[in-house]
């Protein structure tokens, strides 16, 4: 049975469509989820799932949309008056690992995406989404450098590469143990890890 009512205001029925998405997408191979099964989870008819939305790409765009402001506003506010750069990272890096956590079908659909062949609107939002990213992170590594906190010869970009694969490194390993819980339980190793290879030696 579907959890959300037949009838909603548009902008509603949109994000609850987003929501369908997302938790199918925890659930089964994201490029399987079809029109059909999203209607049916929100209990609906494809009909009317197309009068807020006319192609499955533009569901998908939605979805990307809802990501990328979820995400980036999460790791804004984590970094936000944190006077230390390495706190600052370590505040994102654990921002970002809870909104993985709440959301396991989020990465599963960011993976699909930059697998499907050739340029779609899906993908290059997702790809926009890691370089918004990436500059905040090195943001925070030139501040860091510049006030000794971090290793004076780091290599700021491998330093953002790294942060964010040891995120994507977290996420495939739960989902490789079938256990969504593993990537908060690892995330603070694993990051302290991270921090010992950028920080000062001083």
């Amino acid at each position: 049975m579907s959890e959300h009512p037949k009838h909603l205001p548009a902008d509603e029925r949109r994000a609850a469509t987003v929501e369908a998405v997302i938790n199918l997408a925890a659930e089964q191979n994201p490029s399987d989820i079809t029109t059909t099964a999203i209607a049916q989870r929100m209990g609906l008819t494809q009909g009317a799932l197309f009068r807020h939305f006319p192609t499955k790409d533009a569901i998908l765009e939605a979805v990307m949309t809802w990501v990328a402001e979820r995400l980036l506003s999460r790791v804004d506010r984590a970094a936000q008056n944190v006077t230390s750069p390495l706190a600052a990272l370590e505040a994102v890096f654990m921002a970002h690992i809870d909104f993985v956590s709440e959301h396991p079908g989020v990465p599963r659909m960011l993976f699909g995406e930059l697998q499907r062949p050739g340029e779609t609107l899906p993908k290059r939002m997702v790809q926009t989404l890691i370089q918004r990213y990436g500059e905040r992170l090195r943001h925070l590594l030139e501040r860091g450098k510049a006030i000794g906190e971090l290793d004076a010869n780091l290599d700021i970009e491998a330093a953002s590469v790294s942060f964010i694969g040891s995120i994507q490194g977290l996420v495939m390993q739960s989902l490789i143990a079938g256990d969504a819980a593993r990537i908060r339980r690892d995330a603070s190793g694993v990051f302290a890890i991270y921090r010992r290879g950028i920080g000062s030696e001083s």
